[in-house]
């Protein structure tokens, strides 16, 4: 019989799935107080907006079930999307709490590449020491190194952290993101962003052998592209905090 329905044989293909490694921030729980949990994330995200706004981010509550202590998934999750975060997975969840994760659309996440955000301490008073891991293939020391050394280029949409400070000896490309607790060093063409002293030190300092950056922080004091003088651009300089103002000189 003679149908109107025709098919598209050997149509090409529209779409592929591939393998990728990326880092994602996993923020660990270790306390079930939600307003301290707010509290305290605000105040944190307060020292790095740039480097937190509209970040991907897992939530682990390992820690929580190890103890006995229940939290509302609902509630927290609604605490880190009004701060900014997006939640993406959750790790180390019962049954119960993956079951409301799926329903919120959250998926239950079990990747080990990811940069640990802090532990929120029992007493509720101050999170434990940042852990921050980097994936290997992105960095030269190992991960207990104070200084992380990068010598291949970083490229767009990539994130690179240091715990110290942060030595580069390649380009760094527009879409690319680096940030240190500590100095940062680029011995070549800067662009993208680029955060220093990212948990508040305010003696952290920025080096560059050519200033092209789209952003540009020193615990939390920042300047994007359009704010940068023509005269520093494209030229080796030094950036340092002055009274809560970015001061950017020329390196002679």
């Amino acid at each position: 019989m003679p149908t109107d329905f025709q098919t598209t044989p050997h149509a090409a293909p529209v779409m592929e799935f591939k393998s990728s490694s990326f880092s994602v921030p996993v923020l660990v729980l270790s306390g079930n107080d939600l307003a301290v949990i707010d509290q305290q994330l605000q105040k944190k995200i307060q020292l790095a907006p740039e480097f937190f706004k509209h970040s991907p981010i897992v939530f682990d509550v390992q820690d929580l079930n190890k103890q006995n202590l229940d939290i509302d998934i609902a509630e927290l999750t609604g605490i880190l999307y009004k701060v900014g975060l997006l939640p993406i997975g959750i790790r180390g969840g019962n049954e119960q709490q993956n079951n409301k994760a799926l329903e919120l659309l959250i998926p239950i996440y079990s990747q080990h590449h990811s940069i640990a955000l802090g532990n929120f301490s029992k007493d509720h008073t101050k999170p434990e020491k940042l852990k921050q891991k980097v994936p290997l293939t992105e960095a030269e020391p190992n991960r207990e190194s104070t200084t992380m050394l990068i010598t291949q280029p970083v490229r767009s949409g990539q994130r690179i952290y240091s715990t110290g400070d942060l030595i580069i000896l390649a380009q760094v490309s527009a879409g690319a993101e680096i940030l240190a607790e500590g100095n940062i060093h680029v011995y070549n063409t800067l662009r993208g962003r680029v955060l220093a002293g990212v948990l508040g030190n305010t003696e952290a300092r920025i080096f560059c052998s050519d200033l092209q950056a789209e952003l540009i922080s020193i615990a939390g004091n920042y300047k994007i592209s359009e704010d940068l003088n023509e005269s520093i651009r494209n030229k080796p300089v030094q950036v340092y905090l002055q009274e809560h103002t970015l001061i950017i000189k020329d390196i002679v």
